[in-house]
């Protein structure tokens, strides 16, 4: 049995498995993403207890307590409901520990096909997905997260109730500030793994152009999650998963892409290849000039007019007419 079987073989015989791994993955988060967004649906919006400068300098001038402002009442909110919320962050902390199952399948498909496939990827896909699971549990800011849970009950059994009160129990404690690190270092691993092995699986042709392409915009939105938040709740990551779980177990639409059946690295065909096909497929339809020729039937000859009876003679010719009459 020749590598490239046996690379076959060890696939199919896993590739379901990993499939269903990458559906649980996609799945389970969006169920956390619903969860975290029902749960939070009661939190004061933005324009809650909203003062503007003139009333806050004339409560000032009078010695009147200013009232929470609204970082504060989100913050006694969520400690008042932080069982739910927590229940949803917890069930996308296991929905991102999912990734990596799915993901160390395709980085070990890429690299028998692309031996040059670094194992710094693969490393980088274990400890960034757990890295960035946990700091999202522990310190997520858009999130419900353990630390401001923790944070927000201490603001609300404190005395001190307002908006900055609110952000140093919320955003300045040490377990915030630590999960933060944490969550910054495995969001760009990660997406350094997504990108690397996206990229790479579209090479060899395992992935197709549109999921490769998709698979790239997946990791820069996790690895610059916390600078531009384009997927905080997980919604492409999660599409692209399910998509990646659908050709795992074989039920692509367009088929599996060839490269699973060959074992082989199956480039995909680049836009100037693309067109000398389809220029030679159509020369391959347009008759021959010779042929086209043959074909051609030859003009029929003109036919003669008939005369029009009702047609008047012109003068020149009752003048000839004349002439040989005389």
């Amino acid at each position: 049995m020749s590598d490239a079987q046996e690379v076959v073989a060890w696939e199919t015989e896993r590739r379901a498995r990993f499939g269903w791994c990458a559906l649980a993955a996609a799945v389970v988060t969006l169920a956390g993403t619903a969860i975290m967004t029902l749960s939070l649906s009661g939190l004061p919006k933005y324009d809650a207890a909203v003062l503007t400068i003139v009333d806050t300098l004339g409560r000032a001038s009078r010695g009147v307590a200013q009232p929470p402002g609204r970082l504060a009442l989100q913050t006694i909110w969520i400690a008042d409901h932080a069982a739910l919320p927590l229940v949803g962050s917890v069930i996308g902390f296991i929905g991102t520990l999912l990734v990596y199952p799915a993901l160390g399948f395709l980085f070990r498909a890429t690299r028998a096909r692309r031996p040059q496939l670094p194992q710094l990827a693969l490393i980088a896909a274990a400890g960034g997905t757990v890295l960035y699971a946990l700091g999202r549990l522990i310190a997520d800011p858009g999130l419900p997260s353990i630390a401001r849970v923790v944070g927000a009950i201490n603001f609300r059994d404190g005395a001190d109730h307002t908006n900055s009160a609110a952000s140093d129990a919320v955003f300045g404690s040490v377990a915030f500030i630590a999960g933060q690190a944490v969550l910054q270092l495995g969001a760009i691993a990660l997406g350094f793994a997504l990108v690397v092995i996206s990229l790479n699986a579209m090479r060899v042709g395992l992935l197709s152009r549109f999921m490769g392409i998709l698979g790239i915009i997946v990791g820069v939105t996790v690895g610059a999650g916390l600078i531009l938040p384009f997927d905080q709740q997980g919604i492409i990551r999660s599409f692209w998963l399910g998509a990646l779980g659908v050709l795992l177990l074989g039920r692509w639409p367009s088929g599996m892409p060839k490269a699973w059946a060959t074992g082989e690295a199956e480039p995909w065909p680049s836009q100037q290849e693309l067109r000398e096909q389809r220029d030679a497929a159509r020369g391959q339809r347009e008759p021959r000039p010779e042929r086209a020729a043959k074909r051609t039937p030859a003009p029929a000859p003109p036919r003669p007019r008939r005369p029009d009876p009702d047609a008047r003679p012109h003068p020149a010719s009752k003048k000839r007419k004349r002439k040989r009459r005389s």
